[in-house]
């Protein structure tokens, strides 16, 4: 080899687009653990509050009250959210990456 190869940085390396199957499962899978990142969260801070008030009120505590009324619908409303964004986000991703391939084929 000589000098001058030894230098040279190969910038054209093969590119593949992504599949568009692939979308929906990053999609789901960026939900999912979003959902159960914000339901465990969202519980903690529901349990501590919930034995917080009832130690105020000098009630036994009523855990279900922290489950059904305030974890569980952050959580599904968080899902929502996450899957909008998630799926706005890799579908900008996907056309930027088929229009960046389109672009290098060209030159």
């Amino acid at each position: 080899m000589d000098e001058h190869s030894k230098t040279l940085i190969h910038t054209t390396s093969p590119t593949r687009l992504p599949g568009w199957l692939a979308i929906p499962v990053r999609v789901l899978a960026l939900t999912f653990v979003g959902t159960l990142l914000s339901f465990a969260v969202t519980l903690l801070i529901a349990i501590l509050g919930t034995a917080a008030v009832s130690l105020l009120r000098g009630i036994p505590p009523d855990l279900r009250i922290a489950y059904r009324y305030i974890a569980l619908p952050m959580a599904l409303i968080t899902a929502l959210a996450l899957c909008c964004l998630a799926s706005a986000s890799e579908i900008r991703h996907f056309r930027q990456a088929k229009t960046l391939k389109a672009i290098a084929r060209l030159s």
